[in-house]
């Protein structure tokens, strides 16, 4: 059969348009909707689809929360890839209908926070309404006796609902955008490319003073650079946090290796999710800048002088 990819649907989403910007082959019958991010992975989970698309980070709104419960809490799945899509809002309504009609004003919630500013200034005595999407709110105001006048969407949701544009350019940054994984089952991982991105989960063992600092040390000691680090609670109590952290390399890399491995020393536990090709905004990243004398050679002939000194050679 062929492959089949999950993403947060319904169509018309920013995650629509990360899904085919990580798999452009793939035509319009095989991207399957889903009407959650927990829907998306377990869809992925229970092998129904061959892989799947949801949204982690937003630029303004940071870390979504939905996919970082799964990525922590859920069945392990493996991230693969990664992409970024510019985020673009505009307000669309249906035919007929002016600025001035607008009482009512569905968006998703992080979009509503990116747009604040906009409606304060345009509509300042609308009521705003979250729903799943930005493309639920635009397929909400579509619909017969619908409750909204109104959605901020994506341009293409609000094309593809048959309604029209009373404004663009509604978010109040625009350099806005918001970062999205592609997962898989577990399986072979991606090969190294040499501008990869590892993501794990440390898990530390008790609070103590340092402890983050233990964990911290193990990347810095061997030139490794971390992109992202977010504490998240383990939902094992108040005050129990683990510690979300993209590092730059691959874990075939002898430096980020060495560093899974002092993590796992210290830790009480460590989720890896993934060694996967870096990418920002749909473009490949420069490799990231090196220490000196760090490179995989160098740790391969330490481990070797470690070697010899155990045997009791003395060079």
């Amino acid at each position: 059969m062929p492959n089949r990819y999950a993403y947060l649907g319904p169509e018309g989403t920013f995650t629509e348009a990360a899904l085919r910007a990580l798999r452009p082959d793939a035509p319009a019958q095989a991207r399957v909707p889903c009407d959650g991010v927990a829907a998306v992975f377990d869809s992925v989970r229970s092998g129904a689809v061959d892989g799947g698309v949801v949204p982690l980070e937003n630029s303004v709104e940071g870390g979504v929360t939905t996919t970082i419960a799964e990525l922590i809490n859920g069945e392990p799945l493996l991230i693969t890839g990664e992409t970024a899509v510019p985020v673009e809002f505009a307000l669309f309504a249906r035919s007929g209908t002016v600025l001035e009609d607008v009482k009512r004003v569905a968006t998703h919630p992080h979009a509503l926070a990116q747009c604040r500013g906009w409606l304060s200034r345009n509509l300042p005595d609308a009521d705003t309404h979250t729903v799943s999407s930005t493309a639920a709110a635009a397929r909400a105001v579509s619909e017969p006796g619908s409750p909204y006048e109104a959605a901020i969407c994506a341009v293409i949701a609000g094309e593809r609902y048959g309604l029209h544009a009373l404004a663009t350019g509604v978010g109040d940054r625009s350099d806005a955008a918001t970062r999205f994984i592609y997962l898989s089952r577990a399986g072979a991982l991606p090969e190294p490319t040499g501008a990869d991105l590892t993501s794990l989960v440390a898990f530390i063992a008790d609070d103590h003073p340092g402890a983050l600092i233990e964990v911290l040390n193990q990347f810095a000691v061997r030139g490794v650079n971390l992109t992202r680090l977010e504490s998240r609670p383990t939902g094992d109590g108040l005050g129990s946090y683990c510690f979300c952290i993209d590092a730059e390399g691959h874990v075939a890399d002898a430096r980020v290796g060495e560093a899974l491995m002092g993590i796992r020393r210290v830790c009480r536990d460590v989720r890896f999710l993934g060694s996967y090709p870096r990418r920002s905004k749909g473009t490949e990243l420069d490799p990231p800048l090196r220490p000196r004398a760090a490179t995989d050679a160098d740790f391969a002939e330490a481990e070797r002088w470690l070697a010899r000194v155990r045997a009791g050679e003395i060079d």
